[in-house]
């Protein structure tokens, strides 16, 4: 595993370099001469030729790869520049050695604002060692007192950059009926976007995606973003209605239709005349129920069991499914024309686990929801949660998708009888994997957009631990569970993902 020291050269730096060493090595001599590390990066906003100079003098220090990125800053106390100068920098050796890595920043050399965006990047986006320097006491691990839990901090800087973006390609402005759904990843935005750009038509919809991902959430916001926001949605799971029963339950009937049909019944179909019927797990029903659906769209008019007359209706499917289509097309279970009739726009959400980037912000999301929800309860203290509990929920691989998720918290909430949700009350609230289940890590659509660094994070915050849990925290044998060679690589893999001991 490469050891690499990031850092910008401050004035202490090029003082320690001009004078020969006699005012002492400067706080990066200091740690390249106490510590050893395969590659120093050095960002600099000082102008050229002090730069080469000091990088000459430093590469006589110590025997370490020297790569130098030149970052011109408007001032050296500028935020903004400082964090979008780390980020490349540190991206750029993430690129250039892959995962293998350990990283160490420097907090000394500088200004405030550049340690402050060390310590963000190492407890955020980039998990690394912080050290610091000086004269006295030489260099140490500096310690942090406080905790900051999260997937990575949002680019608030190029939100300007991206409306320029949609209004240069005539995009629509973000409709706020798709606002309750939580997310920033780049697969969701596409998601989104498809969304609303079909919610104004009045095509049929064919939503895809696994059990808990969100299929009628998405569907009820088409529906509010669409010209029949003021009529009916109604929704339906096929999955739940007996095969003897669909076509009563989907067209009504009319009564003394058969046994049991005390009085006429308006059908789904009829109740969202104008409106959205949301036909959910539409790939549950039965053949002879799917020739009865198609003959209804293709006809746009229905006729109640029991009745000789048609009813006209004007209604926009949208269906859902947990399975996919194609393949039962081509098994011969779900019927080809029906299919083409219903697939005139398919949306396919991806699984909590391909959603880099939003986990952490629903975290947030669905608990203040639960917050608020539960206000009303007897003795409720509203909730949040610890960095130790929030580690634990991002080193989950959630199979059943952001439903799991909310279950999850509504558990952990209960379990809580203070403010704040522990890693314990979570543990108590996952629910058991069955054995042999695992996560497909190697099914992604690469074509859907995949964060490759964050996926590899997730698995090993998951085992990691795992491996903490079974050995009761002995980092010896976790190590030895992970076939890591010692129990200080598995210390430096888990600070390096930021799981908590």
């Amino acid at each position: 595993m490469a050891k690499v020291l990031v850092c910008w050269i401050g004035h202490a730096d090029l003082k320690a370099a001009e004078g020969g060493g006699k005012p002492g090595l400067g706080p990066i001599g200091q740690a390249v001469t106490s510590r050893s590390y395969d590659e120093v990066a050095l960002l600099s906003d000082h102008p050229k030729a002090p730069t080469t100079a000091y990088c000459k003098w430093l590469k006589a220090q110590c025997e370490s790869t020297l790569k130098v990125y030149s970052e011109p800053l408007s001032s050296p106390t500028h935020f903004g520049e400082i964090y979008q100068a780390s980020v490349r920098a540190v991206s750029d050796v993430m690129k250039r050695h892959g995962s293998d890595v350990e990283l160490t920043y420097h907090l000394s050399p500088g200004t405030p604002p550049m340690a402050a965006v060390w310590v963000i990047l190492a407890k955020t986006r980039f998990a690394a060692e912080l050290i610091e320097s000086s004269p006295q006491q030489g260099v140490k691990t500096a310690s942090v007192p406080f905790d900051i839990s999260a997937e990575f901090i949002p680019d608030l800087l190029r939100k300007s950059d991206r409306e320029l973006e949609r209004l240069s390609t005539g995009s629509p402005p973000p409709a706020p009926e798709f606002a309750s759904i939580i997310h920033r990843s780049a697969v969701m935005k596409r998601v989104v976007a498809r969304a609303e750009r079909v919610a104004v038509r009045s095509v049929p919809v064919l939503i895809e995606g696994e059990s808990g991902t969100g299929k009628e959430l998405l569907a009820r916001a088409i529906h509010e973003a669409s010209p029949r926001y003021q009529k009916p949605f109604k929704a339906v799971n096929c999955g739940a209605i007996p095969s003897e029963l669909v076509e009563s339950e989907l067209f009504g009937h009319l009564k003394g239709a058969f046994s049991g049909a005390s009085q006429t019944k308006i059908g789904y179909f009829e109740a969202a005349d104008g409106g959205t019927l949301f036909l959910d797990e539409i790939g549950e029903l039965s053949p002879s129920a799917q020739v009865k659906i198609l003959r209804a769209l293709q006809e746009g008019e229905i006729t109640k069991v029991g009745a000789t007359t048609v009813i006209a209706l004007d209604v926009r499917i949208i269906a859902a499914t947990n399975r996919n289509l194609i393949d039962e097309v081509a098994a011969g279970t779900f019927r080809a024309d029906l299919f083409y009739r219903l697939a005139v726009a398919i949306l396919r959400l991806p699984a909590l686990r391909e959603r880099a980037g939003d986990l952490s912000l629903l975290i947030d999301g669905l608990l203040d929801q639960i917050n608020r929800e539960s206000t009303s309860e007897p003795g409720y203290v509203r909730k949040k949660i610890s960095p130790t509990a929030r580690n634990l929920l991002l080193s989950y691989h959630w199979p059943g998708n952001v439903r799991e998720l909310m279950n999850t918290l509504r558990r952990a909430a209960i379990w809580s009888d203070g403010s704040t949700i522990s890693a314990d009350e979570v543990r108590d609230a996952l629910m058991p994997v069955a054995t042999g289940t695992t996560t497909d890590v190697m099914g992604y659509r690469v074509e859907d957009g995949l964060n490759l660094q964050e996926l590899m994070a997730q698995v090993a915050r998951h085992y990691l631990s795992q491996a903490l849990e079974k050995t009761h925290g002995n980092k010896t044998k976790a190590a030895e569970l992970l076939s890591l060679p010692n129990y200080q690589t598995f210390t430096n893999w888990l600070t390096k993902y930021n799981v908590k001991t």
